[in-house]
């Protein structure tokens, strides 16, 4: 979609600090931390939502976990534990209508969550 934020920095005409990339999917840093570690994961294919991303090819949703799961093992927070969320709608906070997954930890998370 052209005039999607998450699009443009798959396409590299927005530049993110990414962190891990695989064929279909991109994890960068979140330009607004609410953790210590906070990386956005998303899939290079544009989904709204998660729903959007659950109806998709087979698999997919599966790789964007798996790279959120590399994303944590990488930023050292895998064994401290981490979080992954999905907002998913404007009620949920979503403010950017290209699925991705928030990989938060590096401190205590308390519940429950806002």
């Amino acid at each position: 979609m052209s005039d999607c934020l998450f699009c443009k920095i798959v396409a590299k005409e927005v530049p993110a600090e990414v962190v891990y990339e695989t064929d279909r999917a991109l994890a960068f840093r979140d330009i607004n931390p609410q953790a210590p570690t906070h990386v956005l994961v998303i899939p290079k294919e544009h989904h709204a939502d998660a729903a959007a991303l659950a109806r998709a090819d087979q698999g997919l949703a599966d790789e964007v976990l798996l790279a959120a799961h590399a994303v944590a093992e990488q930023e050292g927070v895998a064994d401290g534990g981490y979080r992954v969320v999905f907002n998913t709608g404007l009620g949920a906070g979503q403010t950017v209508f290209h699925v991705h997954a928030h990989v938060l930890g590096g401190r205590a998370l308390t519940w429950p969550p806002g």
